[in-house]
């Protein structure tokens, strides 16, 4: 169309400096919950128990730290675009969570105020980033970029879907959630996890998106949260309900997880790897 500008899939300069700015957040946050998980009450915004609870969102803000760093140095936007929607979204649902809970938090703890700074005005500074710069966003075809195989944007999609399920269910029904979860949970805690589950939104991505350079830093965030979750998990272990089918389901399903996520980056490395080696 005459008169329209080219999309020169470049990260915009306000995008990576919203980035850059809430890198120290995310590292300080897990730095309190991944160490100490059992010394929230000082430290936090909010008591956290059990620990597993603790780690695993501290796992998570540490992966949101990597995305962030990783967008902070991008020099494509559909790199890192998959994930500002995902990250709106579990940032817009911890503060609505806040407001829903508001009396079980430490309102006389620094952190908490960090909390409500960061909650209260990411998830809309995140969408507008997402918004201005995706129209940045190149068409998805062409070039020499390796392509997801079916079967496994299939798979990744799927595995969003069910992520986001779960997220529902966690966010909109916590009493219920609470019966069967393998480990203790409150209201709070609930939809907290709901939130994070939230993130699985990323996967969706792979249904329109199979270009590997779009889902390669994703899989990377992805795996340093599995990996950080899967530790939390044996630290915690005694806070497990061992009688609960659920409490097994859920390890062998991060396991399994988290070996098919490396596989599949390590397969696509390869790939990627030998169609850019140049013919001899």
């Amino acid at each position: 169309m005459a008169g329209s500008q080219p999309r020169t899939d470049r990260v915009l300069s306000p995008t990576r400096v919203l980035a850059a700015v809430i890198i120290p957040f995310l590292v300080l946050a897990y730095a309190v919950l991944y160490p100490w998980p059992s010394d929230t009450k000082r430290l936090f915004a909010w008591q956290i128990k059990p620990s597993m609870s603790a780690m695993v969102l501290g796992a998570v803000y540490l992966g949101g730290a990597y995305f962030f760093l990783r967008v902070v140095r991008a020099r494509q936007w559909h790199t890192v675009a998959g994930g500002f929607l995902p990250v709106g979204t579990f940032a817009s649902l911890m503060g609505i969570t806040t407001i829903l809970h508001w009396g079980r938090f430490l309102h006389g703890n620094l952190a908490f105020w960090l909390w409500v700074g960061l909650y209260f005005s990411t998830p809309f500074l995140v969408f507008a980033a997402f918004v201005r710069n995706q129209r940045e966003y190149p068409p998805s075809t062409g070039g020499n970029d390796v392509l997801l195989p079916p079967v496994a944007a299939g798979s990744i999609v799927v595995a969003g879907a069910l992520s986001l399920a779960m997220s529902a269910y966690l966010y909109l029904f916590p009493h219920q959630a609470i019966s069967f979860w393998p480990w203790q949970l409150t209201p709070l805690t609930a939809r907290m996890l709901g939130a994070i589950f939230a993130l699985g939104l990323a996967g969706l991505g792979a249904a329109r998106e199979r270009r590997w350079s779009a889902a390669r830093v994703l899989l990377q965030v992805a795996c340093v949260m599995l990996v950080l979750i899967l530790i939390a998990g044996v630290r915690a272990y005694r806070e497990f309900d061992s009688g609960n089918p659920l409490t097994w389901l859920f390890a062998a399903g991060f396991v399994g997880t988290t070996v098919a996520a490396m596989l599949l980056y390590v397969r696509m490395e390869a790939r990627a790897r030998t169609v850019a080696a140049p013919s001899r």
